[in-house]
């Protein structure tokens, strides 16, 4: 597990406003090197407004997301569709091509994992949800970015699915990546996650481990219990 000396983003006071609807309220928490974590919150609690933030898609009104020793951040959205028009194997291919050696290292690796090789030739616009999840986690992955933002990286997958993205996830973590995930469903969050960050109405409720989220709420050391308690 990592230790507080070894933060790679530092997130402090960050607020974000939509005209009256305070999305973000004084937010402050730290992304630690080669952990998993979750960003765990109802719907309409701030996570993808948050993680667009931290990515620049979105200016913040105030606060600021540090990188230590300027670790690059890649972000993969929920929901979008790039180039529809195009077959996966080009979108794969233009990717490892921007993302130099590196991504041409990854692809084969991550369209064998993903179970992407049968799609090559569809259109990204023709992809089902859960494969066009797929597709984009595959992207995501095949950079050299220490720091992966992914939201909603289970969405639209079925169990087996899941399961082989949670594994593949934790992988790459092992293998020195830094994820942070926002996750909907709580099962999932707990089985991948090292620590949390739990939020809702635009605020920080808690931030840790289980056990230390358990801890500070006195609600059992089960994720769906602390989620209730602090949320």
């Amino acid at each position: 597990m990592a230790t507080a000396s070894q933060s790679l983003i530092e997130v402090r006071h960050l607020r974000k406003r939509y005209g009256r609807v305070v999305a973000l309220d004084d937010v402050s928490f730290d992304v630690r090197a080669g952990e998993v974590l979750g960003l765990i919150g109802p719907n309409g609690a701030g996570k993808t407004t948050l993680f667009e933030c931290m990515a620049g898609v979105l200016p913040c009104d105030g606060g600021s997301v540090r990188s230590v020793k300027t670790p690059a951040m890649f972000y993969v959205p929920d929901s979008i569709t790039p180039w529809p028009a195009q077959p996966l194997q080009w979108a794969l291919e233009f990717s490892a091509g921007f993302l130099a050696q590196s991504g041409e290292d990854r692809a084969d690796e991550v369209v064998a994992a993903l179970d992407l090789r049968p799609l090559l030739d569809t259109r990204l616009g023709a992809l089902s949800k859960g494969q066009r999840k797929r597709a984009l986690l595959a992207i995501g992955l095949m950079t050299p970015a220490p720091v992966l933002l992914i939201d909603e990286p289970f969405d639209g997958l079925d169990l087996r699915q899941t399961r082989t993205v949670a594994a593949l996830l934790r992988g790459y973590a092992a293998g020195g990546r830094t994820l942070f995930l926002s996750i909907h469903q709580i099962s999932d969050a707990a089985r991948v996650c090292d620590r949390f960050v739990l939020i809702g109405g635009g605020r920080i409720r808690g931030t840790g481990t289980l056990e230390e989220l358990s801890a500070t709420s006195g609600a059992p050391a089960d994720l769906e219990e602390v989620f209730l308690a602090l949320t």
